[in-house]
């Protein structure tokens, strides 16, 4: 059974996607805000998203972006907005089909059939192989220079990240909002320490010799620029 991430923040309308995904024989989960989709789309992996853009905080083009940084899973968009022009921007975006509502059931129910007979079987960039680093999602874990390193939530979330914006700056502000799904900067301290424990998982594989691939920027956050 697939598992299907449905992004809405009207209750009744999450409530009846998700009766009539369940009764087609979908496993469904519901987000209503994009923190909440982030979130879900880290734990629960789906197989597609159904995505509405007018969501409370993080916004659905935010949640698109965010998420093409993580996955190709197969993105729905489901939205109110019925111009030509927003079509175009979403499947600009990164959207793979584009449904306005009001909306038919069955041609929602066909439109989530053919992106998922199209999509491939492995949609998550999981064996991500570089510079001496595997990640291997479905064990939450990384292969560092050979050896498979056991990590948290926490810090599997981080590493991806980082690793995903290879050579790229990601703040502490950004880092709290996808890993902790705290965009407010609550408990900055927190990045901080997770990047400590972190390296020290990484300094006690082989290959300890090799230059730390995290790398502190100061007043702005942290890079993964790969072993030298």
């Amino acid at each position: 059974m697939s598992c299907l991430l449905v992004v809405e923040d009207d209750p009744d309308l999450g409530i009846a996607l998700r009766a009539v995904l369940g009764q087609a024989g979908y496993e469904t989960v519901l987000a209503d805000d994009g923190h909440a989709a982030l979130r879900l789309l880290f734990a629960e992996r789906p197989a597609l998203m159904v995505l509405d853009l007018m969501l409370p905080g993080l916004d659905g083009w935010e949640v698109l972006d965010r998420t093409r940084d993580m996955t190709d899973l197969p993105v729905l968009i489901l939205s109110g907005r019925t111009s030509p022009a927003e079509r175009v921007r979403g499947l600009r975006a990164g959207a793979d089909d584009y449904l306005t509502k009001p909306f038919d059931s069955q041609e929602l129910l066909a439109r989530v059939e053919a992106l998922l007979r199209r999509s491939r079987p492995e949609q998550w960039r999981g064996d991500y192989v570089e510079s001496g680093l595997r990640m291997v999602p479905e064990r939450r874990s990384a292969v560092w220079q050979g050896r498979e390193i056991r990590l948290s939530d926490i810090e599997y979330r981080l590493l991806q990240v980082l690793v995903r914006n290879r050579g790229r700056v990601v703040t502490t502000e950004q880092l709290l909002d996808l890993v902790w799904d705290s965009p407010d900067g609550a408990g900055r301290e927190r990045v901080k320490f997770a990047v400590l424990r972190l390296r020290r998982r990484l300094a006690v594989a082989p290959g300890a010799g090799v230059d730390d691939p995290l790398e502190s920027v100061r007043g702005l956050g942290y890079r993964y620029r790969g072993p030298h």
